[in-house]
């Protein structure tokens, strides 16, 4: 097993008939970025369930209506598969953030 075969931290949550994946590089979890204005906390109750492989996190960004994602792994694939446009991905402190909702 590679180092990042298993390098996302992964939940899936089911609120009001909404799917919502919280997604971020492995290595992330538990650390706090700051840049001016701008926090982002990648708390571990919240983003961690399960250490996935890329594929898995793809496969459950195929079902989800909601998505917040943190890092350089999960973005590139989230981009990768269209979900993300690279023009509305954030950084702050130099770690990619962005969001995802579908609109019907």
């Amino acid at each position: 097993m590679s180092k990042f075969e298993h390098g996302i931290a992964m939940r899936i949550y089911k609120i009001r008939g909404e799917v919502m994946l919280a997604a971020c590089d492995r290595e992330l979890l538990g650390k706090k970025f700051e840049e001016g204005e701008l926090v982002i906390e990648v708390k571990k109750n919240f983003y961690y369930e399960a250490f996935v492989s890329e594929q898995t996190f793809i496969n459950s960004m195929k079902i989800a209506t909601i998505a917040n994602l943190v890092g350089d792994r999960v973005i590139s694939l989230a981009i990768r598969e269209g979900y993300i446009d690279e023009e509305n991905v954030m950084r702050i402190d130099g770690v990619p953030h962005a969001q995802m909702v579908l609109l019907f």
